[in-house]
């Protein structure tokens, strides 16, 4: 297919693989992660069935795979000998990073079983050698933040509509029900006014128009809704930049029937007019 891309990512243990993963299947890659080499081309010809739904795959492949990884170079060979177009990205950092690297995260090396971690990088370099030399793109890590790394990734294979903004998922909560621990940002909305003290309006929710209503046509309503969508909106794009690509707001009021679900719906209608991808829960309403 004519849009199709297959990207090998490879390179030394701890430059930063598992980052460029994540970030690519934010670009809505379908990654496969410590894949044996030999079964690249099948695994990419079967994706290139799926009629267009599953046309960008990358293939992160190391020297986790032990004696697999030697074939690496002959696969390359052989896929470009047979016209398979692929990119190969190779990951890199000086030794001294590295190092650093795997003693604050206190992993093990794959290859420091029987030596030293620096002895484990040395032989690492050595077996990656070949593969090193047929990289599309040589990345070195060495002094790249996350968020660096992750703007590279994107602007190396990313493109207009692979991309998606933020999935934001708005939920509604009863403070009496207790609070929701998954959130990413709370906000009380319990100072606005109350249709739970109407008495016609007390067995609705915040669905119901009649509640809409009452709560709307309060001054503090609006000014509130109005501060609280030109911060969620100024705030997405950073929260992204730093590699977020899901974001949970919670809203809660005295029992999360009525001022939540309505605040939770209005915010969720604005940041569909925005183009970002807003779901809403109300998880207490109806409860008593």
């Amino acid at each position: 297919m004519s849009d199709s891309r297959i990207l090998i990512i490879t390179g030394m243990s701890g430059a930063g693989k598992t980052q460029v993963m994540r970030t690519l299947e934010d670009l809505n890659y379908f990654c496969v992660d410590n894949l044996p080499p030999a079964l690249i081309p099948k695994f990419a010809e079967l994706c290139m069935q799926t009629e267009g739904k599953v046309n960008r795959i990358a293939f992160v492949i190391d020297i986790r795979g032990g004696e697999f990884f030697e074939e690496m170079v002959g696969v390359l060979d052989e896929m470009k000998l047979n016209g398979m177009k692929y990119e190969l990205l190779f990951l890199d950092a000086s030794d001294e990073v590295l190092i650093r690297r795997y003693k604050e995260t206190r992993r093990r090396h794959p290859l420091a079983n029987e030596g030293s971690l620096s002895q484990g990088i040395t032989k690492e370099r050595e077996k990656v050698g070949n593969v090193r030399a047929k990289a599309t793109h040589i990345l070195d890590t060495t002094n790249t933040t996350t968020t660096d790394l992750r703007d590279k990734i994107i602007a190396l294979y990313g493109s207009g509509d692979s991309f998606s903004k933020m999935n934001v998922i708005i939920q509604s909560f009863g403070f009496k029900h207790g609070i929701p621990l998954d959130c990413d940002m709370m906000f009380d909305v319990r100072f606005l006014p109350n249709p739970f003290y109407v008495p016609e309006l007390k067995m609705l929710t915040g669905n119901d128009q009649e509640v809409i209503t009452y709560i709307w046509n309060y001054q503090i309503t609006r000014e509130f809704t109005k501060k609280l969508e030109d911060m969620v909106l100024f705030l997405l794009p950073e929260y992204q930049k730093e590699g977020k690509s899901q974001f949970s707001i919670a809203i809660g009021c005295t029992g999360g029937n009525h001022r939540s679900v309505f605040i939770a719906n209005k915010l969720r209608d604005f940041l569909r007019e925005h183009d970002y991808e807003a779901q809403v829960s109300h998880r207490d309403l109806d409860k008593k």
